[in-house]
């Protein structure tokens, strides 16, 4: 009998251990939200997803507006954690139906996903909406044209950076395909599934750090009641990083494969101290000299990239002198700082500076400046002074 993946293994067990409390422990649920159907939707299926700057996207397979009445054909939303919902968009039936699976947010920045009806032939889209509500159809599904219908599952972006999904029905029990817009949309179908290898997938694929895609089907099989199944595009062994931003200093927990053979870890630009605790689980200090880009895991097998961007967020410590005049040099301290490609004092921009380190940058105060703190904005985010610098006459 074959033994689960070591680090499907570790990711069940943390998953166990989280949701395990001492005797007595206090446990905090709370309702964030009731959805209403009219505006907001309702019947959410999918899991929420937490995109690059915390908000948590999800979407309903009905409800929402249309015209000014109520809608049966779902809703795109956006929350905040603390339960404040904002419609992003309402789906018309012609643009999609009916969302089963969830949202993701790709490497550009964009949200893509599926819906499982809907679209210019009625068997569903893949879509694709901005941080602003653009929405766009990228592919409809279509009954005759051969590439399946009724696609339940969502979509993963691979570590090629292509989506792949699934579709629950289409010649005799639904497909597997890629897609991808960049340079002109392309879709390809993958494995067209059978009686025997599995009918009707329902949720979507995953890409596990030894690069191959994982899911399983609601029925088919030897005895009709489902499989699990892989798919190996031919991708490389990568990384998956527990925490995708952080500040020097914090402690980041990594999962990949042959991570015992480690020689080296880089955020971005900088070499960081790392701690081997298993052969798919180890942990890595952000360095100060951290640059916000992919971390790279040097193995004795080679090197395992993250599949995610790792955002090191900037931090201003101290600055000097406090108070002066426009013109003069001001150095500030702080860690994350080497990718900055703005200042500001009191919100003014500073025309002249100079990254001296990573740890410390040279402004000059502009003119027009004005007693308040001072801002750097880098790759990572945009750190603010604790106290204020004075604008002297």
């Amino acid at each position: 009998m074959k033994t689960m993946q070591p680090t499907m293994l570790f990711m069940l067990i943390m998953g166990l251990l989280a949701a395990i409390r001492p005797a007595g422990a206090q446990t905090n649920f709370t309702i964030l939200k009731s959805f209403t159907s009219v505006p907001d939707g309702n019947v959410p299926y999918s899991t929420l997803v937490a995109d690059t700057n915390g908000m948590l996207y999800g979407t309903t397979v009905s409800g929402g507006t249309l015209t000014g009445t109520a809608s049966i054909n779902g809703v795109i939303f956006k929350m905040t954690p603390a339960g404040h919902l904002v419609w992003v968009h309402n789906f018309t039936g012609t643009d999609g139906a009916v969302p089963y699976g969830p949202i993701i947010q790709a490497r550009d920045g964009n949200f893509y996903g599926t819906t499982k009806s809907g679209g210019s032939s009625g068997y569903g889209v893949v879509y694709k909406i901005t941080p602003a509500g653009v929405y766009k159809v990228l592919f409809n599904f279509n009954a005759t044209a051969g590439p399946g219908t009724n696609p339940y599952a969502g979509l993963v972006q691979a570590t090629d950076g292509k989506f792949y999904g699934a579709t629950w029905a289409g010649s005799s029990g639904g497909k597997l395909y890629r897609i991808t817009s960049a340079g002109g949309l392309t879709y390809s179908i993958l494995h067209p599934f059978t009686t025997t290898t599995g009918q009707s997938p329902f949720v979507s694929l995953f890409q596990n750090t030894n690069g191959i895609l994982y899911s399983d089907t609601h029925t088919g099989g030897t005895v009709s009641f489902g499989v699990a199944y892989s798919l190996n595009v031919g991708l490389h062994p990568f990384v998956a990083l527990l925490t995708t931003s952080g500040k020097a200093g914090q402690v980041i927990q990594i999962l990949g494969n042959g991570l015992t053979g480690t020689t080296g870890v880089k955020f971005g630009t900088g070499s960081a101290s790392f701690t081997k605790v298993s052969d798919t689980y180890m942990t890595a200090v952000v360095p100060a000299t951290g640059t916000t880009g992919a971390v790279t895991v040097a193995t004795l097998s080679g090197f395992r990239v993250s599949s995610k961007t790792f955002r090191v967020l900037p931090v201003i410590s101290s600055f000097s002198p406090t108070s002066g005049t426009v013109g003069i040099q001001v150095v500030i301290k702080g860690t994350g700082l080497t990718q900055t490609t703005k200042v500001t004092f009191g919100g003014v921009k500073a025309t002249a500076f100079t990254v001296n380190s990573a740890t410390q940058v040279t402004a000059t105060v502009p003119t027009g400046a004005v007693t308040g703190k001072i801002s750097i904005t880098t790759a990572g985010g945009t750190a603010t002074s604790a106290t204020v610098f004075t604008v002297t006459p």
